[in-house]
């Protein structure tokens, strides 16, 4: 038996972290508890070793500074720890089953994102959400026309070119208490529509920023053709001719994912996000050919597009 500390299972609290640290034969030889500001300090004078966190809310940044000191850091989906937790469950427990998931060969991980990945799927993310809002607020106004006898036709854009004409139409039977408040439901929708523009907008100059790297790097006769800032360290680049019905920058997995990708029609900012986090839990596992994954099939009249 050594008394070096070869694998660490972490389980991350928003305050307080519980380790739990095993030597090479699987004995254990760590259990403490660390407060947030003392976990980096600990870790640093720990000879480098294998870490396991659970892949949660936080856990990408807390990869990103660990492995500064030099440890080797692994994200495991929570799905695949819960079958090594013994016992009742609890701080300890879940970190010492993350520390034995940690070690199994046969374990699939979550790529660790950068700051550049994280940034570009918080802007997507918020213009999803933002598109979840507009579908809401169209919804409504379309529910309440309707008890005045007014149907508009599913769509949004049915509803962008009705409203003005029902706004102005003084014989529709509208109160005009009611005409008021439309107007102003009308101007939120504008507002969405603006904010879902600007978003669209920075995405694809994101988009051809890195179209131009690209080709820059194509333009010198560089061998290795760089990928984009926000795309896995193990992702291999979709065939730009597979991929051409692909809505431009919308996407960004274009060049950057799984070939599994390049098989969608019409994504929405909310597909590009569930393939990325496929592709990132397996960054790490087997290659595509051992493990492909069924091709997402996105109806063209997504909303997200």
């Amino acid at each position: 038996m050594t008394n070096k500390v070869t694998r660490i299972g972490i389980d991350i609290g928003k305050n307080t972290f519980h380790l739990f640290g095993v030597d090479e034969t699987g004995q254990p030889l760590l259990r403490k508890r660390l407060r947030r500001t003392q976990l980096l300090a600990f870790l640093a004078n720990i000879e480098p070793c294998l870490i396991g966190l659970e892949a949660c809310s936080g856990s990408h940044y807390w990869a990103r500074q660990i492995t500064v000191h030099g440890h080797d850091v692994r994200l495991i989906s929570p799905q695949f720890v819960k079958p090594y937790v013994k016992s009742n469950k609890n701080d300890y427990n879940d970190a010492e089953a993350i520390c034995e998931a940690v070690g199994r060969p046969t374990m699939r991980f979550v790529g660790v994102k950068s700051v550049e990945q994280q940034d570009v799927q918080a802007l997507h993310r918020i213009r999803q959400g933002i598109i979840k809002a507009r579908t809401a607020q169209a919804n409504q106004i379309r529910g309440f026309l309707t008890e005045y006898g007014i149907v508009i036709p599913e769509g949004i854009n049915y509803l962008r070119r009705r409203l003005p004409e029902i706004l102005e139409d003084a014989e529709n039977g509208l109160t005009a208490r009611f005409r008021q408040w439309l107007s102003e439901l009308y101007e939120a929708l504008c507002a969405l529509d603006e904010r879902i523009q600007r978003y669209t907008q920075e995405i694809m100059t994101l988009y051809h920023a890195d179209e131009a790297v690209s080709g820059s790097a194509r333009s010198r006769g560089s061998v290795r053709t760089r990928r984009p800032r926000w795309s896995l360290p193990t992702a291999r680049p979709v065939n730009s001719a597979r991929a051409v019905n692909l809505p431009r920058a919308l996407v960004w997995f274009r060049v950057s994912t799984l070939p599994a990708a390049s098989h969608v029609c019409s994504a929405s900012a909310n597909a590009a996000i569930s393939i990325f986090e496929r592709c990132s839990s397996t960054a790490h596992g087997p290659s595509y050919g051992e493990h492909r994954t069924r091709p997402m099939r996105v109806a063209a009249g997504s909303s997200g597009s």
